[in-house]
């Protein structure tokens, strides 16, 4: 039962990093994309890069942990 918790515990662990990598690259991407722009939104000149991409992480980190807990939730389900 512990190897099984461990594994489960990796799981969340690489797919939540996985997650603040991707969010806080798209994130960081999107705002490059705005301020490129030929005619950049006030929105986008006020912005602050560094929260942006924080926000991202997050956001990335929130849909990794649940992208886990979902899987892992299947597999439990399917192997009982």
């Amino acid at each position: 039962m512990v190897r099984k918790n461990s594994r489960f515990l990796i799981y969340i662990v690489a797919c939540s990093t996985i997650g603040v990598l991707v969010g806080g690259t798209a994130y960081s991407a999107d705002l490059n994309r705005c301020l490129d722009a030929a005619v950049p939104t006030n929105q986008c000149l006020t912005q602050d890069p560094v929260l942006k991409t924080l926000e991202g992480m997050t956001f990335g980190l929130i849909a990794g942990a649940g992208a886990a807990l979902g899987a892992t939730w299947q597999i439990w389900q399917k192997n009982k």
